[in-house]
């Protein structure tokens, strides 16, 4: 179970992640020349799409998915404070966005949150 939510993490915060690049494209020059907001108090389309992608949900996301398949590669079963953040994270997300995987990010860290438990169950119990 922890393998495949460690993949299925990061395998949703790559997609989010390359999507919302590929989208987002036409804003890269303003991001680099930190052309991201119109005044402190309103964001500008290039805001909005880069807290949309290089800033948002798919690297976090990404990196907790790799963290966790490197740990279960290693026999180390990943802190149960660790599908206890990201499940309500991706709750919100899956509550608050519009059709999006979200849903499938909370099914991921449902199996994290499982699969953790059970490892920290003692053998025959």
């Amino acid at each position: 179970m922890i393998k495949w939510a460690g993949r299925l993490l990061a395998f949703i915060g790559a997609v989010h992640l390359l999507v919302g690049l590929l989208l987002s494209r036409s804003y890269f020059g303003d991001w680099l020349f930190l052309r991201l907001w119109g005044h402190w108090w309103e964001d500008t389309r290039a805001a909005n799409a880069f807290w949309g992608s290089p800033a948002g949900f798919g690297l976090p996301l990404f990196v907790i998915g790799l963290l966790v398949t490197w740990m279960d590669r290693r026999g180390i079963t990943p802190p149960v404070f660790l599908p206890w953040v990201v499940l309500p994270w991706t709750v919100v997300c899956t509550v608050s966005v519009e059709p999006s995987p979200a849903p499938l990010a909370t099914a991921a860290s449902v199996l994290l949150l499982v699969g953790v438990r059970r490892s920290a169950r003692p053998a025959g119990s």
